[in-house]
């Protein structure tokens, strides 16, 4: 297998615990390996695994994995996972994986998981849209659809955003959440592509020929995956096609390195808003 044949791959370094007194990783870790980077190819498919599976009525179950090794890991190596879809039948999603130290070809293995019903854990059809899904993602295809459109459109699944991200996860009160801008604004929600929003933003009324973005929020376990700013990419979009000279935005300052890659620069000095420390960015349309 050639890393070419891969186009999903997860990068990880070895550590001192995972190696023996000859400094080179035991057997049993690529299995690990191997798991650690599937966690990772559903967060590619932009699919919140356990949200995903809770909506498809079922969950994934390994009924096979074989691993034949070629060479060995060493302490301080930076390994490539790489995982592709080869198969899915009725019932079963068969996996080929590889585990690369740049060009060399260290393990191969074959993953054989089935769908069930995790109450009883008995076999039942691999959902329609899941293989579509997957197999859309394998020839290349978008994992997400981002739609615009009014407060009156998207609001119900902006807020399923909001709500998780702002209010549970960063406990801002849901009264300061909420504010009347939202009726003024252009509204941005991305989809996966089994209907679930995972990514939402707004974009308000121009002054000046700036136009402001504001709450960005991806659900956490998609985040660093390209989602969010594929989001903020419809929103500068959208301020281009009426006319909009540049697009401002308060960033938190956890979140700056993001906006800096969307092609944000800092202005002004730090300050606070709704208790977290902000920053204030602007780039051009």
């Amino acid at each position: 297998m050639k890393r070419q044949d891969l186009r999903f791959f997860h990068r990880l370094r070895v550590r001192w615990a995972e190696v023996d007194m000859q400094k080179i990783v035991f057997n049993g870790h690529y299995l690990m390996y191997l798991d650690t980077a599937m966690a990772d190819y559903w967060r590619a498919l932009a699919l919140p695994y356990e949200e995903a599976m809770h909506l498809l009525e079922g969950d994934l179950y390994v009924k096979k994995a074989s691993v034949e090794y070629h060479g060995s890991a060493r302490y301080d190596d930076v390994l490539d996972v790489g995982l592709q879809c080869t198969r899915i039948g009725k019932s079963s999603i068969e996996f080929a994986g590889a585990i690369f130290r740049g060009e060399d070809l260290l393990i191969t293995a074959t993953l054989i998981y089935v769908f069930a019903d995790p109450a009883t854990q008995t076999s039942r059809a691999v959902p329609e849209v899941l293989r579509q899904v997957m197999l859309g993602y394998e020839a290349g295809h978008s994992v997400l659809e981002v739609r615009t459109g009014s407060w009156a459109q998207l609001h119900e699944d902006a807020m399923k955003v909001r709500i998780e991200v702002f209010v549970q996860e960063q406990q801002i009160p849901l009264a300061m959440e909420q504010d009347p801008a939202d009726e003024q604004s252009v509204h941005a929600v991305g989809y996966n592509r089994i209907g679930q929003p995972v990514a939402t933003g707004r974009l308000l009324p121009a002054e000046g020929g700036t136009a402001r973005i504001g709450r960005v929020a991806v659900k956490r376990v998609l985040r660093q995956t390209g989602v969010g700013k594929q989001v903020l990419n419809a929103l500068v979009a959208a301020a281009g096609q009426r006319g909009d000279r540049a697009v401002c935005l308060n960033a938190q300052r956890s979140a700056e390195g993001f906006y800096a890659r969307s092609g944000f620069a800092p202005r002004g000095d730090g300050f606070e808003e709704v208790g977290l420390p902000h920053i204030e960015m602007v780039r051009s349309v």
